[in-house]
């Protein structure tokens, strides 16, 4: 499995990753034999997050009795104040059971605020900065969805590496994210290759982006052939075919349109409602267990969204032009659709 340097962090990391969302919805043996495939076939660059409720203790499973040395392990809080990080921090190392973190990430900075709030004077930061010190963290960084908030992360010098959704039709990073990365030496980690799941052509999506080469690939992984076919693809030709290009054109035409990236430029709501969470409702079912994915947490977003008064504003605001309120329409009813069935399935 090919290796590159992830920025300044300096870690020689496999370009292909594994991402820890979607292992949620297994049983905790298939969970295990999910990650220890991945293992087998060279890919040693781990991702969870505190959030993912059991992914950190079934990756810890899965690398109990593996050298620490060969893996790169990276985790993430949402946490914004320092009591939190410490908290986080703790109950990852653990659930992995590793006295080391490789890669510390504070999950999902999606605005100015939230960048503030971990910067603070003696803040998140500075307890990750503490924990680097006394061994238990070697590197820290920070995920996204905010372009704008990304780039003033990037251009503080105070992170190492950067995440951020990148495929072939979320594709604006080529543009100015990456090079920015590049510019300050801040590994850049494309989440969502596969667009959580809907995008369903894994040898487009990965030889879009293997003609980056210097950026790391974390698709989240919930089945054996999954891995097998993206592993094969990664270390196989990198050049795209024509008739690939030509698929892959033909999909960014149809899916474009329809897309949500979740930069929330589309907000402020006037009735506050998530919009770009419930754009991609069916990527989240599709990463998530039922049990999590039908309870209050989605539902109460769904019910606040069919207060929407149908100002438009939010269109007016979307730089890619989607027709957002026909597109929310579209999943309240798939969700509900959803919800129903799971009920009566008990």
């Amino acid at each position: 499995m090919e290796k590159i340097r992830l920025g300044k962090t300096g870690l020689n990391i496999t370009r292909l990753g594994f991402g820890g969302i979607p292992i949620q919805r297994l049983s905790d043996e298939d969970a295990v034999a999910v990650v220890k495939r991945c293992l087998d076939l060279g890919v040693a660059f781990l991702d969870t997050a505190n959030a993912y409720t059991t992914s950190e203790g079934r990756i810890g499973q899965a690398i109990a009795g593996r050298r620490r040395e060969d893996l790169v392990i990276a985790t993430k809080s949402q946490a914004r104040d320092r009591d939190g990080v410490v908290k986080h921090l703790q109950l990852s190392l653990e659930r992995l059971g590793v006295t080391y973190i490789d890669l510390y990430q504070f999950h999902q900075v999606s605005d100015q605020k939230n960048l503030e709030a971990i910067l603070a004077p003696n803040g998140p930061l500075a307890a990750v900065q503490e924990a680097i010190q006394d061994g238990r963290v070697r590197h820290v960084g920070l995920t996204s969805h905010s372009m704008d908030t990304a780039k003033e992360a990037i251009k503080t010098g105070r992170f190492e590496t950067v995440m951020f959704p990148f495929n072939f039709i979320a594709n604006e990073p080529a543009q100015e994210l990456i090079p920015l990365a590049r510019e300050h030496d801040v590994g850049f980690i494309a989440m969502k290759p596969m667009g959580g799941g809907l995008l369903e052509n894994a040898t487009v999506a990965f030889k879009y982006l293997m003609q980056f080469p210097d950026i790391a690939l974390i698709p989240g992984i919930e089945k054996l052939h999954e891995i097998e076919e993206i592993a094969a693809i990664m270390t196989g030709p990198s050049e795209m075919t024509e008739a690939e290009r030509l698929t892959m054109q033909r999909l960014k035409d149809e899916l474009g349109t329809r897309f949500c990236r979740r930069c929330d430029y589309c907000q402020p709501c006037t009735e506050d409602i998530a919009i770009s969470t419930v754009m991609v409702l069916r990527s989240f079912a599709k990463r998530f267990p039922p049990h999590r994915f039908f309870t209050e947490r989605f539902s109460s977003v769904i019910e606040k969204a069919t207060e929407c008064s149908d100002c438009g504003e939010c269109e007016t605001r979307c730089p890619f032009h989607l027709p957002i309120r026909e597109m929310m329409s579209e999943q309240i009813e798939w969700y509900q659709d959803e919800y129903r069935k799971h009920r009566a399935l008990g």
